[in-house]
């Protein structure tokens, strides 16, 4: 005999349920405090961008170690309300870009003129000596050193990064050494933000664009030699020091473009490097009157110290 259907069962239905609209899930009540809780945030635009400017300031991205070292000089701008304005290209370079940036405080006179290098990935740049470079140089993680061998797009754009950490690293030890360099501000990625070196808007002239009388080269090149020698103190050598990466600003000799920077004692090739440095920008001041024998002193100095290292 059949069985009756059992309208008692207590278990669900497999059949797909109609969905109930939201009136149907919260209560009037339930609505009415949803809608007092929400805040005006939420009902404003999404745009999250700065209100003047063209990005927030990225102070707060970079980590400690990725900031200048303390104490920070007065004019830095930490605020994280902060905005940076582009105002154009600075100079190109073979493996980076330097524009020029206003870091601002809207509804502030609080502003700073900086310059913001910006290295190409290293399957754009026209850099083609860097093997003699970075001899030396050890790259800690496996992983970066096979795709830099290998030359993938993670192994370019880190060796774009090592370029900028490189220049960064060398400005904050050479900065605190003494050494007439920009003030490092902070690096994020491939950008570089450091002290722009000039008036209101207008760069520095190059060491290669004066011309000095005679008490200013012979001030120049005393400047010149201590800097040689507070960097040579680091075990550091330019690279690629020359009149034209050297600036001069009321009066004092700045040093510019360090991502080449030579470990002297781990470079096979320090010592050509240091010698080279020497040889380059001494030519420029004994080409304007220098004695010769002030190049070859300061030559035969440094090779000294760093012979007694």
């Amino acid at each position: 005999m059949a069985r009756k259907p059992d309208n008692t069962s207590t278990f669900e239905s497999t059949r797909r349920r109609k969905k109930r609209s939201p009136a149907e899930v919260f209560s009037p009540e339930d609505r009415a405090r949803y809608e007092a809780m929400r805040s005006e945030i939420d009902e404003g635009p999404i745009d999250d961008g700065p209100p003047e400017g063209d990005r927030w300031s990225i102070w707060d991205e970079s980590e400690p170690l990725q900031r200048g070292p303390e104490p920070w000089p007065e004019w830095v701008i930490t605020d994280l309300g902060a905005v940076d304005h582009e105002l154009g290209v600075l100079k190109t370079g073979k493996e980076a870009d330097v524009f020029l940036i206003e870091r601002a405080v809207p509804g502030t006179d609080r502003a700073v003129i900086l310059a913001s290098k910006r290295y190409r990935s290293a399957e754009h740049t026209q850099f083609n000596r860097a093997g003699d470079y970075v001899a030396g140089r050890g790259t800690k993680r496996s992983r970066d050193a096979r795709a830099l061998a290998k030359r993938t797009t993670f192994g370019l754009d880190q060796a774009a990064m090592r370029w900028a950490s490189a220049e960064f690293d060398a400005l904050k030890r050479l900065h605190v050494a003494g050494v007439p360099v920009p003030y490092p501000v902070q690096i994020l990625g491939r950008e570089v933000i450091m002290e722009f070196i000039g008036d209101d808007r207008t760069a520095a002239p190059r060491l290669s664009e004066i011309r000095p009388d005679e008490a200013e080269l012979e001030s120049l090149w005393d400047q010149a030699a201590e800097a040689l020698r507070l960097m040579t103190e680091q075990g550091f050598a330019h690279g690629d020091l020359s009149s034209y990466n050297t600036v001069v600003h009321e009066g004092r000799l700045i040093v510019l473009d360090l991502p080449q920077v030579v470990d002297i004692y781990a470079n096979p090739m320090g010592l050509d490097f240091l010698s080279r440095d020497v040889e380059n920008l001494g030519n420029w001041f004994t080409a304007r009157g220098l004695d010769r024998l002030e190049v070859d002193e300061l030559q035969a100095e440094l090779m000294n110290m760093v012979v007694r290292a």
